[in-house]
């Protein structure tokens, strides 16, 4: 086994483990620490695939922007501290044969399809300069990402948004 594979097993585990933590835990703010440092890992997967931009992106707007937007949420409420309620079976049952049927798809899609991305981003010959990426951002063209950059914006819009809702004290009526 070369250095490299066990390098990816190693960022894999550092992927896997806190998600899985993240989806059991029974604490709110438990959970999402255990995403923070799960999406953390994905840029360090960025990192290592040596795509630097894409970890910057992924830092920025998922671990700099909607989790710590999770996190203010969490402690503007005011059950922060409770446990929360166990999953019904029925959901449980199907989280996890949705899993086993996203596994078998992607599994099917990446034997038929290998090597595929590689081949398009090393023969477009855009990857390279900071330059290059941002006019490609902000291009409108076929192979402009304008549209992404502003589906990050209504996200990170969103998330802000919901984090209000979540925050706001709703006022006992008198009766």
């Amino acid at each position: 086994m070369s250095a490299s594979a066990v390098i990816f097993y190693i960022i894999s585990v550092a992927i896997l483990v806190p998600a899985l933590l993240a989806v059991t835990s029974k604490k709110i703010f438990r959970s999402a620490i255990w995403l923070l440092f799960s999406l953390t890992g994905i840029a360090g997967l960025y990192f290592w695939l040596q795509v630097e931009f894409v970890a910057a992106v992924q830092i920025v707007v998922y671990v700099g922007g909607i989790v710590v937007l999770i996190i203010f949420s969490i402690f503007l409420t005011q059950q922060s501290g409770k446990d929360l309620p166990a999953p019904a079976r029925v959901r449980t049952i199907f989280a996890v044969l949705a899993a086993c049927a996203g596994f078998i798809l992607t599994c099917a899609v990446l034997t038929g399809y290998s090597g595929l991305a590689t081949r398009a981003v090393i023969g477009s010959g855009t990857v390279g300069s900071v330059g290059n990426i941002g006019s490609q951002l902000l291009s409108t063209s076929e192979h402009g990402y304008v549209l992404p950059f502003e589906v990050i914006s209504i996200l990170l819009l969103a998330a802000m948004v919901g984090c209000i809702v979540i925050a706001i004290q709703h006022k006992p009526e008198r009766q």
